[in-house]
C-alpha cells in the first residue's frame, strides 16, 4: 500500500480564534508533501468551504468537504444549565454531569451529502443554537445519505463516554451512529497528540471498531500547519479566551502537535495500524463533490398574466417609463438605445434581475421611503432610468451603458441601491415577504486581526504592558492610500508597500535592537490576517430561486436582547463566493443624506407649508453655486471636509459637471498624480488646457483635456483606436488590474487600431501611456453624476433652506458629538441660533422654530424617544406646560423618571417654565414624588372615601415651591456639556475664537489633513481650546503624564502628555483651561490624537492682527519669494505680515494682508519651514 495520507481533521483560520491554519498554506503544506487530498472541518460551520475548493482545486488536490459539528447528548431543542463558569472543548459540564455539547466529524461523500452538510449546518444553527450551533440524532437520521461520520476527538460522545469509564455507553453510541450512516460510513477516529486521555481511549476505540465491524481512521487534529505556528496558536487561543500565555489554568492545547504533519510522521505515528492511515486514501478516493460556478440562479419573477416573459414585461415598462422621462413622442435616439440595451438584457437572461430591481424600488418609492439617484456604473443604463431605479438621464450625461454591462462578457449585473438608512430593514423584510423568507437571506463578512491589532494582542498575551503594545504599534507604517502595510511587508520589501516598508524603518531597528520587540512582533505575525470574528455585511442580501439551503448554509445568531427566531438569517458564503455561486446578491445601502433630506423636506414644508420636489429643483441655482464657491459646504454630502472646501475656494464650480468632477477627483489616486490642482488650474484659466489630439476636444472638452472618468477612456479607445464600448470596458479592467500580460496584449491592440483607424503610431503609443496609469485611478462617471447629484441636492438645500437643512443634519448626528459640534459651530457662524432643549418648543429631533434651532429632545443623555414622544405629544394636544408642577400632572407617569427628569433639569429644558436650573433640581424629587402620590390616589379613589373633597383640600394642592437659585455659567455650561456632549447655550471660548485661530495652525477638525513636511515626517502644529476629561497618570516608573481632550469651536482631540512635557508644562494643566498645544499629530490609530511637546496658556493680545513670519537670508531665492507672494494672496484678509529677514523686518504691503483663520499658518510652515510662524 501507498506510504501517502490524507488529513481528515483540519480546522482552517475559519474556526475563528481557534484554528489557525491558513487555506493556502495548509493546502500548500500537504502539496509539497505529495499529498493527494486535504479535508476542511471547521467547528460548527462552512464558512471556508468555497475558499478550500478552489484552493485544493487550484493546486491538483482533491477537497475533502466537511465539518465537526457541535451536537446535543439527545434533542438539539434542550438547554441544560451550565455548571460553573470552566470552559473547555466542549464548553464545559451542565447540571446533570453531561457536556453543553459534544464534537462529531463529518465528511461529504458526493453531492447528496454536501446538500445534507448544507441542511445540516444551517439547522443547527437555526434550531439548536445554544452556545453553539448543535445538531442531533433527528437531523442525522434526516440527512445522513452521502455522508460519512467518524467518532470524533476527545470531545465526541464516545470518547466522552469512555473518559468516564462508561464503554457500554460509548459502544451503543457508536453502534447508533453506524445505524444511521452506515456499516462503510462510520469511522472509528484515532488520534495521538502525547495526550494522556487519548492514550487511555485509543485501545477502547479498537475494541469498539472490532465489534462493530468498522473501519479505523487516523486523524490529527490540525488547528495550525507548521509545527512552529504551535506559539502563534497558543496566543490565539489566549486572544479568545482574554488571558494570558503565562497563566497555569487558562484554556490551552497539550504540546505542539497539533499540525499538518507529514504522511510519513503519520505513517510512524499509527505504524501498528496502517489500515487506519490506508482509509484516509480510501475516503479521499470516495470523496468526489461537484460545487459549480459560473451558472446564473435568477429567482422567478411573478408575472401579471398578460405578458408570457420577463423579456416582455421588461420590454414594456421601460417604454412606458420612457414616456413618462421623456414624452410620449419618444425620439429616435431613445428607442435606438432602449432597443439596444433591451436587447443586450434579454441575450444575457437579465430581464428577471431588472424586475425584481425595479419592484423593490417602487415598493420604496410607494411608501415614501426615499431612494438615492444611483450608484456605481447603473446609471449609465437608460432601460434603469426609465424604470425609476436611477435618476439620472444617461442620454444627457453621456453614461455608458457598456461600463455597467458589457455584452462581451457574461458577469451578473450590479445595480446597488441606496435607501433612507431608517428603513433598511423595511427592505430586507418586503424582499422576504415577496419571494419567501426561505430565500432571502443577508451575507456574512469577517473582520481579520490587522497588524495594529496583531501587535496589541500579542503584546498583551505574553503579558507585557498595555505601553509595549502601543509603542510597537506606533511604530508600524500610517496608512498609505488608505490602506494598511502588513507585517511581512514591514520588513521585506515588495513593490505593493514600497512606501510602508519605507515608512518602517523605525520598527526594523526596534526589532532588531529590542529582545521584547522582536518577541511581540514574531507573534504577531503568526495572528495577523487570523478571521477574528463574523458579522453581517453591511449592504449584501442574496435573493434565490429554490430554498436557500438548496445553494449555501445559513445561520442565524441570537443577539443580546433579540429573541433568537427574530435574529437575521445569515448566510454563510462570503459576498464573492454568493456571486461566484451564480446567487443573486444585491446591495441595499442604508445612506444616512437620505434621512438627512427626507427630515429637512419634511420641516421645510412645515415651516413654509409647500412640499418641496428635488426632482424639480434647477441645477444650475446661482445660491447653491456661491456657497460652494465660498467653500461653505459643512454637512454637503462628499463636499464636506476640509481639503475638499479648500479645493473647491480653488476650483469654483460653476455648474453641474464640477460637482461630478469633485466626487471624481478628491480621491487619493488622482490626488496623488495632482489631477485635482489641474483640474482647478485649467478650468480657471489659470494653466491650459492640454488635449493629446484635436479630435478629442469633444470627449474631454468637458474634463479640460483630463481622463478623470473610466468613460473617457473608453470614448477615447472608440475615437481613436476603433474600440467597440465593449471592447474599450475590457480595456479599463485590463489597466485597473495591472495585469502586465493583459496590458501588453492591449497596447499592441491599441496602436494598431490607431493607426487602422488613420493616425500615426506615435500618437497610439503616447496615448496608451496616458491611459495605462489614468485606467487605474479614473473614476466612474456614472457614480460621480450619481453622487455629485445628491451632493448639489444637500447644497441646494443648505443654500436655500439652511435653518431646515441643518436641523436635519444635527439629528443625522446627534449620537455624534464631534460632528455634532462641527455643525453646532458652522449654525453660529451663520447666524443660526440653536436653543437649549425646551419642553415648550423642542420636537423629539431638532427642529426649525421661528428661524432658531431648538435642541431635540431625545440628543440629551439618559433620556430615550420612549420619554421624550409622550411629551411633545402632550404639549402639541393640550398646550405649553406652564410649570414643572403642570408638566408632572400631564405627562405619563412612565415619562417620570427621576434620571430622566434630571437631565432634561441640567440641560435648561424647563427654563421656559420660569424655573432656574439649580432651584428646580433642588426640588425636583419631591415634586414628582408628591405628584406621581396624588396620581395614583386618585387613581384608586381615596379622596371619594370622604366624600367630594375639592382639589385645594389640604394634603392634595400644597405646593412645593422652586426656589429661585441660580448657578454661575461655568457650572451650567459644565451641565449642558454633561447632558448634551457640547456647550450650546454658550461657550468656554466665545469671544476668544477669531484671537485663537489667529495662534493656531488650524482647527481640531483639520488637524489631521495637514501636509506632512517634504521629508514625510508629520508636520509640527500649534492646536487651541478648551481642556476637558482631564486624567492625571503615572507611568510605571513613577513619572507624571496627562491625557485630556483639547476642544474648540468645532470637534476635540485627544492629546497625550509626556512625562518631559509633563514636567516643564504641566502646571497649566486644568480643566477648562484655555491653552495652546503644540505638538505632531498621531493618526497610526483609527482616532486621530495629538502628542504634545509644549503647552501655553492662550492670552488675547491687544491692538491690530499681525502675522510674523522668518525666514533664514541665505534661504531666499526669487522662486520662493514668489510661491510666497502666490501663497499670501491665496488667503486675502486683514492681518498685517511682517516678514524677520536676520535682523532686518519687513512689513509687506497691504495687498499682501491675509487671513490666518484657515490653515494659512499650517502652509506657511510646510513652505517655509516648522519654525517660520512666530505669531
Amino acid at each position: 500500500m501507498t506510504r501517502s495520507f490524507v488529513h481528515l481533521h483540519t480546522h482552517t483560520e475559519f474556526s475563528m480564534l481557534d484554528g489557525a491554519a491558513r487555506i493556502p498554506d495548509a493546502v500548500a503544506a500537504a502539496v509539497n508533501d505529495g499529498q493527494p487530498a486535504l479535508g476542511i472541518t471547521d467547528h460548527g460551520n462552512m464558512y471556508g468551504v468555497l475558499d478550500f475548493y478552489k484552493g485544493c482545486n487550484q493546486h491538483g488536490i482533491k477537497p475533502v468537504i466537511g465539518t465537526e459539528a457541535y451536537m446535543a447528548l439527545e434533542s438539539r431543542e434542550e438547554r441544560p444549565a451550565r455548571r460553573g463558569r470552566k470552559m473547555d472543548d466542549s464548553g464545559g459540564d451542565t447540571d446533570d454531569g453531561s457536556k453543553l455539547y459534544y464534537h462529531l466529524t463529518l465528511l461529504a461523500e458526493n453531492n447528496t451529502g454536501y446538500s445534507n452538510l448544507l441542511k445540516l449546518s444551517s439547522r443547527a444553527f437555526l434550531e439548536g443554537y445554544y452556545y453553539k450551533p448543535r445538531m442531533d440524532w433527528d437531523l442525522f437520521e434526516q440527512h445522513s445519505s452521502g455522508l460519512i461520520a467518524t467518532t470524533g476527538c476527545l470531545g465526541s460522545v464516545v470518547q466522552q463516554a469512555l473518559l468516564k469509564g462508561d464503554y457500554k455507553g460509548a459502544l451503543d453510541r457508536a453502534a447508533r451512529l453506524q445505524d444511521i450512516f452506515g456499516r462503510d460510513n462510520l469511522f472509528i477516529e484515532l488520534q495521538d497528540h502525547e495526550i494522556p486521555e487519548q492514550r487511555r481511549n485509543n485501545p477502547q476505540l479498537l475494541e469498539i471498531a472490532r465489534a462493530l465491524n468498522a473501519p479505523l481512521l487516523a486523524t490529527n487534529d490540525l488547528h495550525y500547519t507548521h509545527q512552529h505556528d504551535a506559539i502563534s496558536h497558543d496566543a490565539l487561543l489566549c486572544v479568545q479566551t482574554g488571558s494570558q500565555m503565562s497563566d497555569p489554568d487558562r484554556f490551552k492545547f497539550h504540546g505542539d502537535q497539533h499540525y499538518l504533519k507529514s504522511a510519513r510522521e503519520m505513517r510512524d505515528l499509527f505504524s501498528e495500524l496502517p489500515e487506519s492511515c490506508d482509509n484516509t486514501l480510501w475516503i479521499a478516493e470516495r470523496a468526489d463533490v461537484n460545487i459549480e460556478f459560473g451558472n446564473v440562479y435568477l429567482p422567478d419573477f411573478p408575472l401579471p398574466p398578460e405578458f408570457e416573459s420577463d423579456d416582455d414585461y421588461l420590454r414594456h415598462l421601460a417604454f412606458e417609463g420612457a414616456k413618462a422621462r421623456w414624452g410620449h413622442r419618444l425620439p429616435d435616439e431613445i428607442v435606438d438605445r432602449l432597443g439596444y440595451e433591451l436587447r443586450v438584457i434579454a441575450d444575457m437572461d437579465f430581464s428577471a434581475y431588472f424586475l425584481i430591481t425595479w419592484d423593490l424600488i417602487r415598493h420604496a418609492r410607494d411608501n415614501n421611503i426615499r431612494v438615492g439617484p444611483g450608484r456605481g456604473s447603473a446609471a449609465g443604463c437608460a432601460v434603469a432610468y426609465c424604470l425609476q431605479i436611477t435618476d439620472l438621464d444617461p442620454i444627457k450625461y453621456d453614461l455608458l451603458f457598456e461600463r455597467f454591462l458589457n455584452p462581451g462578457r457574461k458577469s451578473m449585473p450590479d445595480i446597488d441601491m441606496d435607501f433612507d438608512d431608517r428603513y433598511r430593514d423595511e427592505m430586507i423584510r418586503y424582499t422576504a415577504e415577496t419571494y419567501g423568507r426561505e430565500h432571502v437571506a443577508q451575507i456574512i463578512t469577517f473582520s481579520t486581526i490587522k497588524a495594529r491589532a496583531a501587535v496589541r494582542d500579542a503584546a498583551r498575551v505574553l503579558g507585557y504592558p498595555y505601553a509595549v503594545g502601543d509603542k510597537v504599534a506606533k511604530a508600524m507604517p500610517p496608512l498609505v492610500m488608505g490602506r494598511d502595510t502588513p507585517l511581512w511587508a514591514c520588513f521585506d520589501q515588495d513593490e505593493q508597500y514600497v512606501d510602508g516598508f519605507k515608512a518602517a524603518a523605525e520598527l526594523r531597528q526596534m526589532y532588531d535592537s529590542d529582545p521584547d520587540v522582536k518577541r511581540v512582533v514574531d507573534v504577531a505575525k503568526g495572528l495577523e490576517g487570523l478571521r477574528r470574528q463574523d458579522s453581517i455585511h453591511a449592504a449584501a442580501v442574496v435573493i434565490t430561486r429554490d430554498p436557500l439551503t438548496e445553494y449555501l448554509p445559513i445561520q442565524r445568531k441570537p443577539e443580546s436582547g433579540v429573541a433568537p427566531e427574530d435574529a437575521p438569517v445569515v448566510t454563510q458564503f462570503e459576498m464573492n463566493g454568493v456571486e461566484e455561486l451564480g446567487l443573486l446578491k444585491m446591495d441595499f445601502l442604508g445612506l444616512r443624506t437620505l434621512s438627512i433630506i427626507d427630515e429637512a423636506l419634511k420641516l421645510i414644508e412645515t415651516v413654509t407649508g409647500t412640499a418641496l420636489d428635488l426632482e424639480q429643483i434647477p441645477l444650475d441655482d446661482a445660491g447653491t453655486f456661491n456657497l460652494l464657491q465660498a467653500g461653505d459646504s459643512l454637512g454637503v454630502f462628499q463636499l464636506e471636509s476640509a481639503p475638499m472646501r479648500s479645493l473647491m475656494r480653488s476650483l469654483s464650480p460653476t455648474g453641474f459637471d464640477d460637482i461630478a468632477a469633485l466626487v471624481a477627483l478628491y480621491r487619493p489616486g488622482p490626488m496623488a498624480a495632482n489631477m485635482h490642482n489641474d483640474y482647478a488650474d485649467r478650468k480657471n484659466g489659470r494653466k491650459p488646457p492640454d488635449l493629446p489630439h484635436a479630435d478629442l476636444d469633444e470627449i474631454l472638452d468637458d474634463t479640460y483635456g483630463l481622463m478623470i472618468y473610466q468613460e473617457s477612456v473608453m470614448r477615447v479607445a472608440q475615437r481613436i483606436a476603433g474600440y467597440t464600448l465593449a471592447e474599450a470596458d475590457d480595456l479599463r479592467k485590463a489597466c485597473g488590474k495591472k495585469d502586465r500580460q493583459l496590458i501588453a496584449e492591449q497596447r499592441i491592440k491599441f496602436v494598431e487600431g490607431t493607426v487602422a483607424s488613420g493616425y500615426d503610431e506615435q500618437l497610439g503609443t503616447g496615448l496608451f501611456d496616458i491611459i495605462e496609469p489614468f485606467a487605474d485611478y479614473a473614476f466612474n462617471k456614472s457614480h460621480a453624476f450619481g453622487y455629485g447629484l445628491i451632493s448639489y441636492q444637500t447644497a441646494f438645500l443648505k443654500a436655500n433652506y439652511r435653518v431646515e437643512f441643518m436641523a436635519a443634519v444635527l439629528t443625522g448626528v446627534k449620537h455624534n458629538l464631534d460632528k455634532a459640534g462641527i455643525y453646532l459651530n458652522d449654525c453660529r457662524q451663520a447666524g443660526i441660533v440653536v436653543e437649549v432643549p425646551n419642553v415648550n418648543r423642542s420636537d423629539v429631533d431638532f427642529g426649525s422654530v421661528d428661524g432658531r434651532i431648538p435642541f431635540g429632545l431625545s440628543a440629551v443623555r439618559n433620556v430615550g424617544e420612549g420619554v421624550v414622544s409622550p411629551i411633545v405629544e402632550e404639549r402639541k394636544a393640550n398646550g405649553p406646560y406652564t410649570d414643572f408642577y403642570d408638566f408632572c400632572e400631564r405627562v405619563p407617569t412612565s415619562v417620570l423618571n427621576k434620571r430622566s427628569l434630571e437631565a432634561l433639569i441640567k440641560a435648561g429644558a424647563f427654563e421656559s417654565c420660569g424655573h432656574s436650573r439649580q432651584g428646580l433640581l433642588l426640588v425636583a424629587d419631591q415634586i414628582v414624588d408628591q405628584v406621581v402620590n396624588r396620581r395614583r390616589e386618585a387613581d384608586m379613589g381615596i379622596q371619594t372615601l370622604f366624600g367630594e373633597l375639592d382639589d385645594s383640600s389640604s394634603g392634595f394642592d400644597e405646593r412645593i415651591e422652586v426656589p429661585e437659585d441660580e448657578v454661575d455659567e461655568r457650572t451650567m455650561l459644565a451641565w449642558e456639556k454633561e447632558m448634551l456632549g457640547l456647550y450650546v447655550s454658550s461657550h468656554p471660548l466665545y469671544g476668544l475664537d477669531a484671537s485663537l485661530k489667529r495662534a493656531t495652525d488650524c482647527a481640531i477638525a483639520d488637524a489631521a489633513n495637514q501636509p506632512p513636511y517634504e521629508d514625510g515626517r508629520d508636520p509640527f502644529i500649534t492646536l487651541g481650546g478648551v481642556v476637558s476629561n482631564l486624567q492625571r497618570k503615572f507611568t510605571r516608573g513613577g513619572d507624571a503624564m496627562a491625557v485630556f481632550d483639547l476642544e474648540d469651536l468645532q470637534s476635540s482631540i485627544e492629546v497625550t502628555v509626556f512625562p518631559r512635557t509633563m514636567a516643564e508644562h504641566g502646571h497649566q494643566l486644568d480643566d477648562d483651561a484655555v491653552l495652546l498645544v503644540s505638538g505632531r499629530i498621531d493618526t497610526r490609530d483609527d482616532d486621530p490624537k495629538f502628542i504634545a511637546n509644549k503647552l501655553n496658556y492662550f492670552e488675547v493680545k491687544a491692538g491690530p492682527a499681525e502675522l510674523r513670519l522668518t525666514v533664514p537670508s541665505h534661504q531666499i531665492s526669487d522662486k520662493l519669494v514668489e510661491e510666497l507672494k502666490a501663497l499670501l494672496s491665496q488667503h486675502p484678509g486683514d492681518t498685517t505680515v511682517f516678514l524677520h529677514l536676520g535682523k532686518q523686518v519687513v512689513q509687506l504691503p497691504n495687498n499682501f494682508r491675509v487671513d490666518t483663520n484657515n490653515g494659512l499658518a499650517g502652509e506657511l510652515r510646510v513652505l517655509l519651514g516648522p519654525e517660520a510662524v512666530l505669531a
